[in-house]
């Protein structure tokens, strides 16, 4: 009989994990994706959007579990019983399982007063608003901010870069961008030798770096920042600020968010892992949560006798940054001293893939669906 393999959530994780338990266990797991959404949205390129850039790519969540050899449930998963291994959705449908994956994500909150927040999503008015003031000339002074170093901090850089390309190829002058981040240098999380490169083309860009800098509110034309004076601005650009998704029965810590092991499962439990952005792993990102996804399948498939050696989740970050010209590729090793093998390339220094998510499974699987339809 299949081991039952239940995975909450429909994102990255999710079908990463599903096709890597297909690939590693085959006919040994039966799964279940369970999410209350039935779509998939490839949100790495909303960055593009409100530029005419890029255009947010959806699939069918059901037609991708079909495709990861798993069945699909419309709900949401409320509370679990670890040890009874049963999982209770909110319209009170009980659903056992052997193995539990929680991939459920995270919650996207308003940042701070005043600002524009940059969702990641399909509606992106107030950008799109941002950016006319830029062109009309009402908004000479923008700024685009982070507000917290527990996320992923990429995009707040791509939105810069994008906005200064848009001007200059526009014509329209005297934009000042500035980026307001509480890292100590732009994209700390990679290395220095990424960050020194990157702050390099945002000196070239013409783009003002704040580092250091905690945001509090925007108002009356000033950003509250601390430590320092505030910033006169006529408009900003914040990413949001986040929290895990809460499952009753699953331990979590104050914000939401899920620890785990080195095998992704979470603490205190036996059959019971969590992956991507509900972790309190504090990069939010999807090539991460692939990455978490796979030690999953391997612990799993290993539970289940198949003859592999599960690797622990030893994480490397890899990143695509779009700057309105050629992109710029960035890695970093995030254990043994991550400085040191950091990098900003404008080639891959890893084997291309499609997209901005760079993933074992994933990446080829959506390449392949693309492909047949475009055929």
């Amino acid at each position: 009989m299949s081991a039952r393999v239940l995975i909450a959530g429909g994102g990255v994780a999710s079908i990463e994990a599903a096709l890597a338990l297909r690939d590693l266990a085959g006919d040994q797991a039966a799964v279940e994706i369970v999410s209350p959404r039935t779509d998939f949205a490839y949100r790495p390129f909303a960055v593009g959007d409100p530029y005419g850039a890029a255009e947010i790519p959806q699939y069918d969540l059901e037609d991708l579990a079909e495709g990861c050899g798993a069945t699909f449930r419309l709900a949401s998963i409320a509370s679990v019983d670890a040890d009874a291994q049963r999982a209770t959705t909110h319209d009170n449908q009980e659903v056992p399982f052997d193995y539990l994956v929680v991939a459920c994500g995270a919650r996207l909150l308003w940042p701070l007063p005043g600002v524009t927040t940059f969702w990641g999503l399909m509606d992106e008015a107030g950008i799109e608003s941002v950016i006319r003031q830029m062109k009309e000339g009402s908004a000479k002074r923008v700024g685009f901010a982070l507000p917290s170093t527990n996320g992923w901090g990429l995009p707040v850089y791509e939105l810069a870069l994008l906005a200064e390309a848009e001007m200059r190829k526009g014509g329209v002058e005297g934009i000042e961008l500035t980026i307001v981040t509480p890292e100590e240098a732009p994209l700390q999380v990679f290395g220095k030798a990424a960050g020194s490169k990157l702050s390099g083309l945002l000196s070239d860009r013409g783009i003002a770096v704040r580092t250091g800098a905690h945001v509090s509110k925007f108002e009356h034309g000033r950003l509250s920042i601390s430590p320092g004076d505030e910033l006169e601005l006529d408009a900003v650009v914040c990413l949001p600020r986040m929290e895990g998704r809460r499952i009753n029965g699953v331990e979590h810590d104050e914000d939401g968010f899920i620890g785990v092991d080195a095998s992704c499962r979470v603490l205190g439990t036996t059959h019971v892992f969590a992956a991507g952005d509900v972790t309190t792993f504090p990069i939010k990102q999807g090539g991460i949560a692939a990455q978490q996804a796979d030690v999953i399948a391997e612990a799993i498939a290993a539970d289940l006798g198949v003859d592999i050696e599960p690797k622990p989740f030893e994480p490397v970050l890899r990143g695509v940054l779009w700057t309105g010209e050629e992109r710029r590729y960035l890695y970093g090793h995030l254990t043994g001293g991550h400085g040191e093998t950091s990098s900003m390339t404008t080639e891959p220094p890893w084997e291309p893939q499609e997209g901005k998510i760079m993933s074992r499974y994933l990446s080829p699987f959506l390449s392949e669906i693309d492909d047949q339809v475009s055929g």
